[in-house]
């Protein structure tokens, strides 16, 4: 079997490829980054498909700079909604895995997010990944959109690593603390994704994955710097007085219970991952 991953240089690309290579995973697995393979450019692309010819895609590929979309929205819908497209349309024949974001949701809800949910994004990066779901899932015949959400791990840039940077310069931080939702380790859903490559996919549609328990931005925060064994001080603060140019939603909790039955999985705390990810613990 031969897997191609797009946008495989990202933070989540490179997590999945470490795991591959340490697993001695027996499929060929192909890392293509965005200058590799542009999925914008659709010509370029088919090509590259029809010399590879995968069986599977996992779409790793993103415009994921939230803020900057706002200015940049041609861009992003090129990436986040045409890109996807051209992969549904030239490889509606094969097992595509496509991951989503959160972003999707407006943040009103105070129970957690099912997959069927009303969605209601709140700015260009949130619409553009909710149009690309839509683009795939109307062409592929078997498709699975991944959401997640708060993604971190090793690899590029993510609040967890932008924590331990500032920790080395400053001796207090202030962090928002009225946004809710649920940190998820690149290694949690890196596992997810090669297990659904191993069962040959599942039932197409959207699932939810993020890690279990729920928390603050602020707690998130505070949770690093303690398991690091960092001594600064994090205080918290309101949305209002941190103002991006996009509007986050206040609650992104992700109901995780269709991808858990789908994949016969336990999926671990997020305390417990973001230990792992310190290198204060394994799974």
């Amino acid at each position: 079997m031969k897997i191609l991953v797009t946008g495989g240089k990202g933070q989540l690309g490179q997590e999945l490829e470490g795991l591959v290579r340490e697993s001695g995973h027996e499929g060929e697995w192909i890392f293509a980054s965005s200058k590799e393979v542009d999925i914008t450019d659709r010509e370029k692309l088919k090509k590259f498909l029809e010399d590879i010819n995968p069986d599977v895609i996992v779409n790793c590929a993103a415009y994921t700079a939230v803020d900057k979309a706002e200015e940049d929205d041609e861009r992003a819908k090129a990436i986040n909604v045409d890109g996807v497209r051209h992969l549904a349309e030239l490889g509606q024949d094969k097992l595509i895995i496509h991951i989503s974001t959160d972003f999707v949701f407006d943040g009103t809800s105070h129970i957690a997010y099912k997959e069927d949910a009303v969605t209601n994004p709140l700015g260009v990066y949130g619409q553009t990944k909710f149009d690309g779901e839509k683009a795939l899932l109307a062409v592929a015949k078997n498709a699975v959109v991944v959401r997640t959400s708060w993604l971190y791990g090793s690899y590029a840039n993510n609040f967890m690593k932008t924590m331990l940077r500032l920790a080395e310069t400053r001796s207090e931080l202030n962090v928002v603390a009225d946004q809710i939702g649920t940190p998820t380790y690149t290694g949690d859903l890196a596992k997810a994704i090669i297990k659904i490559v191993d069962l040959g996919g599942i039932s197409p549609g959207i699932y939810h994955f993020s890690n279990e328990g729920v928390t603050t931005w602020y707690g998130f925060a505070h949770s690093i710097f303690d398991y690091g064994g960092l001594s600064i001080k994090v205080k918290p603060i309101p949305s209002a007085q941190y103002p991006t140019p996009a509007q986050r939603p206040h609650f992104s909790v992700l109901d995780k219970s269709k991808i858990k039955e789908a994949l016969d999985i336990e999926i671990p705390h997020w305390r417990d991952s973001l230990k792992v990810a310190l290198g204060c613990t394994k799974h």
